[in-house]
Order: C-alpha cells, then sequence, then structure tokens
C-alpha cells in the first residue's frame, strides 16, 4: 500500500509472551509496525479519505466544543455519576439487600487516591462516551485484591491479540496510574488486570465506536454556522460585498479602491458614512439569515446530535419541554432509552473485574434518578403501605424519617381474609342447607328433640291451612269473645 508516496507494509505481529514483572507491568512485548503515537492515528481518525492532507481533521477535542455535543455528554456522565454504588448481597429469600465487605466496599466507596466515586464514574462514561471505550487497571495488593481502580486515557491504551487468541493490553506512560514503562518503552498487561468497557463494536468486538462517529459531520455544520455567524457580528454584522463601477477600470484602480475601502470602513471604522462618487455602488455578497434558514439548519444539527446519543432534545435545551407535568415518566423514558445500557455495562464489568462471588453484586442507586415529585411519591408509598406491600418504616425511610415503633411490619384491615382461609370457608359449604336428621340423629351438634322441634316449627309455618283447622281456630274465637262478654256484665 503507497501512502504520502512511501510503500507501506504490514506483517503479522509477534507473539506477544508474558513475563512477570513487578507492579503493574505484569507482561512485556514487541510493538507492531505502528506506535500509539506519531502520524499515524491522526490519518487511521480520518472522517473521510483526503480529509488529514485537506486540515480537515474532525477529533473528538474539537467536537466536543459544539454545544450540543457537549451539552449531551455532560448531562449523561454527571447523571450516571450522581448514582451511589452499592454492594448487594442475596439472602435465604433470594432478595438483593445493601451490605458491607471488606474486600470489596473500600475500593467502591473511594476508587483511587484522587477520584471519589462520582468523579470516577463520569470519567468512566466520558471516555466511553467520547472514544467508545473506557480502560480501567486494577490495582492489587498481595493479597490479589483489587484496592485501586484507575481509568486510563484511551489514547494511551491499544489492545493486542495473540496467535492463540490471547488478549492483552499496551500501555503509554501513566504518571498517575502509575504505570512507567520499560526500557522498550512498553508496558504490556493481560486482560484480566484491565476493565475494558467498550460500546457499539461495529469492526472489531475489541475496539468501541463513540456516538461521535455518527455525529460529527453534524457537529462540524453546526460549528461553522456559529463561526460564520461570529465573524458575521464580529465585522459589525456587515456582510463582505464588492464596489461596481459603470465602466472598465484598471488593476491599480480596483486595488486602490479595495485599499481604501478596507481601510476607511473596515476594522474599527465599520459602520462609518461612506460617500460613493462616479456611480460606484456597493453590493453585499453574502447570504441573509433569512435566506440560509439559519435557525432552522443549526436545530437540525443539534435534534440530528440528541438523537445520536438517544436523549431528549428538551433536556439539553434543543426544543420546547412537553407540556404534560408527569416528571416520573419524562425521567422513566430517559432512563430507558439513554442511560441503562450505560448502567448495567458498568455494573456488569465491575462484577466481572472485582471478581466478586455469585452472592454478591454491584448496583447503582436508582432512586437519585427516578425521583417522583413530592405528591406523587407521597401517594405512591400511602398506597404501598395501606396495601400491606411495604411497611410503615419502609416508607418513611423513602422520605428520610426515622423509623417508629411498631413500623416494621407491614398492616393490613381486620375485615381482610387470606385466600387460604376463604378456600377452606367455602370448601366447607357454609352457606348449604343441612340434611333431615334420619332416626332422630342429632344435626349439627344439637340434640335430636331440638331438631325435631325446629323442623315440626318450620313444618306448620310452611304447611297449608285445612278447612277442618279454620273452622276450629274460628269457634276458637268465638268462643274466646263470649267468655270475655261475661266478663264484662260481671
Amino acid at each position: 500500500m503507497r501512502l504520502l508516496g512511501f510503500d507501506i507494509s504490514f506483517s503479522r505481529a509477534s507473539r506477544v509472551k508474558p513475563v512477570p514483572m513487578d507492579g503493574h507491568a505484569v507482561g512485556s512485548g514487541v510493538l507492531g509496525p505502528f506506535g500509539s503515537g506519531g502520524w499515524w492515528p491522526l490519518i487511521a481518525r480520518e472522517s473521510f479519505s483526503g480529509a488529514w492532507q485537506r486540515n480537515i481533521e474532525l477529533r473528538p477535542e474539537s467536537i466536543l466544543a459544539y454545544h450540543a455535543v457537549y451539552a449531551c455528554i455532560t448531562l449523561i456522565s454527571a447523571d450516571v455519576g450522581k448514582l451511589a454504588v452499592r454492594l448487594m448481597k442475596v439472602d435465604d429469600n433470594d432478595i438483593w439487600l445493601p451490605t458491607q465487605s471488606p474486600a470489596f466496599s473500600p475500593v467502591l466507596r473511594k476508587p483511587n487516591r484522587y477520584q471519589n466515586h462520582i468523579q470516577f464514574i463520569e470519567n468512566w462514561i466520558m471516555s466511553k462516551l467520547t472514544r467508545g471505550n473506557t480502560y480501567v487497571l486494577k490495582d492489587r495488593d498481595n493479597r490479589g485484591v483489587v484496592i485501586a481502580l484507575y481509568v486510563l486515557d484511551p489514547n494511551r491504551v491499544r489492545p493486542l491479540v495473540t496467535e492463540d487468541g490471547g488478549v492483552y493490553y499496551q500501555l503509554d506512560i501513566d504518571q498517575l496510574a502509575g504505570v512507567v514503562p520499560d526500557r522498550d518503552g512498553q508496558v504490556i498487561v493481560p486482560a484480566s488486570e484491565i476493565i475494558h468497557d467498550r460500546m457499539n463494536c461495529l469492526f472489531h468486538p475489541l475496539v468501541g465506536t463513540s456516538p461521535l462517529f455518527a455525529c460529527a459531520l453534524a457537529a462540524r455544520q453546526g460549528l461553522a454556522i456559529l463561526n460564520d455567524s461570529a465573524a458575521f457580528f464580529e465585522n459589525g454584522a456587515e456582510p463582505g460585498g464588492i464596489l461596481v463601477a459603470p465602466g472598465a477600470i484598471s488593476d491599480e484602480t480596483a486595488k486602490r479602491l479595495k485599499d481604501r475601502w478596507e481601510e476607511n470602513y473596515g476594522g474599527s471604522n465599520r459602520g462609518r458614512i461612506a460617500v460613493l462618487g462616479d456611480n460606484l455602488k456597493y453590493e453585499p455578497l453574502t447570504m441573509t439569515a433569512v435566506d440560509a434558514q439559519l435557525i432552522e439548519q443549526l436545530r437540525m444539527t443539534s435534534e440530528i446530535v440528541c438523537s445520536v446519543f438517544h436523549v431528549p432534545g428538551y433536556m439539553v435545551g434543543v426544543g420546547a419541554a412537553p407540556t404534560y407535568n408527569n416528571i416520573e415518566a419524562l425521567s422513566q423514558n430517559y432512563y430507558s432509552q439513554c442511560l441503562q445500557s450505560l448502567i448495567e455495562s458498568f455494573e456488569l464489568c465491575l462484577d466481572e473485574g472485582l471478581a466478586l462471588p455469585d452472592i454478591y453484586r454491584t448496583e447503582l442507586d436508582l432512586d437519585g434518578l427516578l425521583r417522583m415529585d413530592t405528591a406523587t411519591m407521597v401517594k405512591t408509598l400511602s398506597d404501598a403501605v395501606g396495601g400491606g406491600i411495604a411497611a410503615p418504616n419502609e416508607a418513611r425511610k423513602k422520605l428520610n424519617l426515622r423509623p417508629m415503633k411498631g413500623g416494621d411490619t407491614p398492616y393490613m384491615q381486620q375485615q381482610n381474609y387470606s385466600l387460604a382461609a376463604l378456600d377452606e370457608r367455602d370448601r366447607n359449604q357454609p352457606f348449604a342447607k343441612p340434611d333431615p336428621a334420619p332416626n332422630g340423629a342429632p344435626v349439627g351438634g344439637q340434640p335430636a328433640s331440638t331438631s325435631q322441634n325446629s323442623g315440626d316449627e318450620a313444618d306448620d309455618e310452611t304447611r297449608e291451612e285445612t278447612d277442618q283447622e279454620r273452622a276450629v281456630r274460628w269457634l276458637d274465637k268465638l268462643l274466646a269473645g263470649l267468655s270475655e262478654g261475661d266478663n264484662d256484665h260481671a
């Protein structure tokens, strides 16, 4: 292959043979045909063929100057960084609860000597979003326990693959992380000493692709619009133009008029009144902002950037915010489409990097992100306590209130019965009519005589009255009336 007039040949990289060493450098090897510095990375990162020769370089450092890119990256990294890292342990009921461990908790609270856990997570996520890869070097004690984690500069790390498929990482000097090269200027460590979190591996399983790959041109267009606007207003909001003479003029006259115009009406003299003679006319050449649809173009580039990072536009000032007032729903949408994959990947990489046993795992506390408004939170907690789902003290803890005596048990109202009790009642048929007692046998635990009398009374109430019984009843009433009359006469 010819590159810049030189013949470039590629050869198979020599096998890397690990050699135990002190400190972080546990292996050593030979570099391939290109090192991690020099001019090769510039050409390899060309946005299009020939961009390097034309001095058109879309480096992350320049793309980050666009406000939409900067806003998306800082928003995502800050939102993930504010979530506390918790060490979780599973109990006998398969419930994951926060716990402490002398082997794992210290490094989660203080990852290294110069970063707290918020700065460490933000650095992790920023490296992943801007470079597509995050390389974290482990520092172990003499027991092999990880006591510090260092986020490395991705420009100073290169994955290496041996002929038998082994993965190693070549590190350049990094004083903060304690990486000091050997005499050959190299430090090669095995994959077991590096946590490699990568995203969008479009071209190789070990090489992640940053979202900047997809929004670089949109960011470049936005920067060009802003630079053009800045130059326009630096010129006193006056567009460039030409002086038109009514007839032919010589080159010397044209140069004299141009120099005089720039001297009298350019620079600090912008805005002064010009007096033109000999039918000279000034015609502006720059397209107006209305003709160029400047605002619409700038908004379009910002929306493209937001779509690449999966960030709702209103969260970074692009477009209007939703009219409905539901903070929880908006936060849930932002979490599911933008943050969830980053958070899940971070947790899993930490679990594997720290070699946590199966009963442990790391978890980011989402309460710092999915916070509801006060009215919704209080109503949700109240419904959970009233429904017997949560204990009162659990709800009070969500509101940062002290526990109360007797509030550690979920409560239900007295008239509520368990499903098992209702099933037992139905199986016993409590509403079925009792069978008649055969041969004077007791029914339902009552004496036979009582049951028989009850049955006779029921039969008397339901039996139809005969003519003879009606006649006897009428005669009894008549005799009773006559008897009452005799008593009155007496």
